[in-house]
């Protein structure tokens, strides 16, 4: 019997770590409210008000509260007039949502790579792929990390484009002092069930441009202007509004999660002291720029060869037997998905395109390397835990470095 928990041994915790999703009395309450007022969609007061709250929350001036942070990408898009034949820049490294917006509006998503320290979009890259037919640039702030927002937005305003953040994982992260999703035209966030906000399902876009915020509004809310008439329809907008119960439930959420943040980002730069130490780990580079960060995610960047050889989903197998809920993340980049397939004839061969796309003829090194040799991930909540709780997390790292030779044949 080996050492390691997955060859039979002890394992480092038994004990779970801080339930997922957070909620007490405060949730009843909201919930109990919004049933008995008989308000349970249009019409009622939690929606509107949780729509100032967040984009205040922001440092927005509008707000629109949807159904979910797909929605909140293809509005935005869409009150950008992105469309049929336009080129988006997005990264690879993402979840699917940001790739399938942009098909979803006729357009043509175009990859650039990420920075191996920090998993977002590469400036450099990007500014190499723009076209004359580029529209907009899609930074995915992936795990809570703000992406390279300075160098971003001087490229926008060089060949004039648009971009609209997908913030899906980034509730008040900051850069340079600035909440994510108000820097750019437009910012789309999530409150999924996995989400640090979260009301099960829901999204919500940020805005400080009027004109957007007019047309996002319409389009989510079947086509009527906000101060028009409720049969009036000046968009091809839809139903895509969050209901009253969503909105009470995020407004507790909101209350209470300053603090949660400060939590995670206490236990993250704790993790980062402790965990750059062993040998075959990297944590996400430090950049002053990011004054805040909602670590969704806990990323690392884990090297095979001085464990062995040891494939990272596996890696994440033996962690897991520890106690320690590690993800192997993305294991492919997008342009990988067999989903795009479904596209082939609109867009990306429509007539109103007239280029060339090829995926399977895409090779971007640092996403590959980021999918399939090095990305592994904690969930956000295990931040939510105490000292005691990282202490396990890096004795659960140390064990299985000092006993890797258990794992040779693998």
């Amino acid at each position: 019997m080996g050492k390691l928990a997955i060859n039979g041994g002890e394992p480092v915790r038994r004990k779970p770590f801080p339930r997922w999703p957070v909620f007490d009395e405060r949730e009843y309450e909201a919930l109990k409210e919004v049933l008995e007022s008989g308000v349970w969609g249009i019409g009622g007061s939690k929606k509107p008000k949780f729509e100032k709250a967040f984009a205040e929350y922001q440092h927005a001036k509008y707000g629109i509260a949807v159904t979910n942070g797909t929605a909140a990408l293809v509005i935005s898009l869409k009150a950008c007039g992105i469309g049929c034949g336009d080129e988006v820049i997005v990264p690879p490294y993402t979840f699917m949502a940001t790739i399938t917006a942009v098909l979803d509006v006729n357009a043509i998503p175009v990859f650039a790579d990420i920075e191996l320290d920090t998993y977002t979009l590469d400036p450099n890259d990007v500014e190499e792929h723009i076209s004359e037919r580029t529209k907009a640039i899609i930074p995915v702030h992936i795990g809570g990390r703000p992406a390279n927002m300075d160098d971003l937005s001087r490229i926008a305003r060089k060949y004039d484009l648009r971009i609209i953040e997908d913030a899906c994982q980034a509730w008040g992260s900051e850069w340079r002092n600035r909440r994510i999703g108000s820097i750019g035209d437009l910012g789309a966030f999530s409150f999924q069930s996995s989400k640090n906000v979260t009301s099960g399902e829901g999204g919500m876009i940020v805005t400080n441009d009027r004109d957007l915020y007019v047309k996002a509004w319409s389009l989510h809310n079947c086509g009527r202007l906000p101060s028009g008439e409720w049969y009036a329809h000046y968009l091809p907008g839809g139903n895509h509004r969050m209901t009253e119960f969503q909105a009470a439930i995020l407004l507790v959420q909101l209350s209470r999660y300053d603090e949660h943040v400060k939590l995670r980002m206490e236990n993250a730069s704790y993790l980062d002291g402790k965990l750059s130490k062993i040998d075959g780990l990297k944590t996400m580079r430090r950049d002053e720029r990011v004054t805040r960060n909602a670590y969704h995610l806990y990323i690392l960047r884990y090297d095979p060869e001085v464990f062995n050889g040891l494939p990272k989903a596996r890696f994440a197998e033996v962690l897991r037997a520890e106690g320690i809920p590690l993800s192997p993340g993305y294991s492919r980049p997008l342009y990988k998905e067999p989903y795009l397939n479904y596209y082939v004839k609109c867009p990306l061969s429509c007539p109103f395109y007239g280029k060339s796309l090829d995926y399977s003829k895409i090779h971007l090194p640092k996403a590959e390397k980021a999918c399939y040799i090095e990305g592994v991930w904690l969930p956000q909540y295990v931040l939510l835990g105490s000292r005691e709780d990282m202490d396990d997390i890096v004795a659960a790292f140390e064990k299985v470095r000092e006993n890797i030779d258990e794992l040779k044949h693998f």
